[in-house]
């Protein structure tokens, strides 16, 4: 007889295992498939201080495996295994997975998105080290230092923005001679004392010793390098949302990402997006945390109307 979840949750980091503990304490029978560990990309920083409840920070391994714990107090499970497929149009739905089958009247998709990258060498090595993808995360560590941002859209201009209230001096390298951001960004950047900008310009090496030391930029025009001395870079280039597994099931937007409200519903009734995979205006761990309350909510009420 094979054994029907009432919630399979598809990835443990954060919205995942808040899910995973608001269905088990409310009596359901959860189980969460995550691949790697606990945290989801939450688990590679290195300190969180705008998560509330930690008055001195926590890192994310450390939160990730709290989290999980919680979950499990109240009798969610977890299996370590990759998620291969999936069949949300069967009933129950199907997910397919390097462990075996799984089975779920409801499905939560919480597979988060990764940052694009350089791609350039010694950026993986350096990540924590000077290398950053999220100003709103690692942005206090750089208070009246000099820092680099690479992009020239929404984000990237935020970044900058943000960061140039904490840094002494931030540098905006982008490939274009003009912002991508939409115009609310442009008079502010311009204004802004202690932002500069490298036009027509790409990254295309990173100096370190250890640490992250300063970043090497091409023109794209010339071929021309020059060497810009910096604390840290923040690659704001785009994210890159885990929805391979869904295309052709789940409705997606234009940037890949799964549609869904507020209320966390995707176009199949009983499965819900949550996290960094689905439509929002803020990816945070706190924004995550509160789909996953949401996502078990609005299962719950999807589960009475079935059952």
């Amino acid at each position: 007889m094979k054994h029907i979840y009432d919630m399979v949750i598809i990835g443990g980091g954060p919205g995942g295992y808040t899910a995973a503990l608001y269905a088990a304490r409310a009596g359901l029978d959860v189980i969460v498939l995550e691949k790697l560990s606990a945290g989801g990309q939450m688990a590679l920083t290195s300190q969180i201080d705008n998560y509330p409840g930690f008055e001195d920070g926590i890192d994310g391994f450390t939160l990730g495996e709290k989290m999980q714990a919680s979950a499990e107090r109240f009798g969610a499970k977890t299996e370590i295994a990759e998620v291969l497929s999936v069949d949300f149009s069967s009933s129950p739905k199907v997910i397919e997975a390097s462990e075996g089958t799984f089975y779920g009247h409801t499905v939560i998709y919480a597979t988060g998105a990764n940052p694009r990258t350089l791609g350039v060498p010694k950026e993986k090595e350096l990540v924590g080290r000077g290398v950053n993808y999220c100003a709103a995360c690692d942005g206090m560590f750089y208070k009246e230092k000099t820092v680099v941002v690479v992009g020239g859209g929404n984000t990237a201009a935020a970044d900058a923005m943000q960061l140039s209230r904490i840094c002494e001096k931030v540098i905006i390298v982008h490939r274009r001679d003009s912002l991508r951001a939409t115009k609310i960004y442009h008079e502010p950047l311009m204004k802004a004392e202690n932002i500069e900008f490298r036009w027509n310009s790409t990254v295309s090496e990173l100096i370190s010793d250890g640490k992250l030391t300063g970043v090497k930029i091409k023109d794209v025009a010339t071929g021309e390098e020059s060497l810009i001395d910096c604390d840290g870079i923040f690659i704001s280039v785009g994210r890159k949302p885990a929805t391979e597994l869904v295309k052709g099931q789940l409705e997606l937007d234009a940037s890949g990402y799964v549609i869904a409200d507020e209320s966390t519903k995707t176009n199949i009734p009983g499965v819900f997006a949550i996290g960094d995979v689905r439509t929002k205006k803020l990816r945070q761990i706190v924004t995550a945390v509160a789909d996953g309350a949401m996502a078990a909510h609005e299962a719950e009420e999807y589960l009475a109307e079935i059952k």
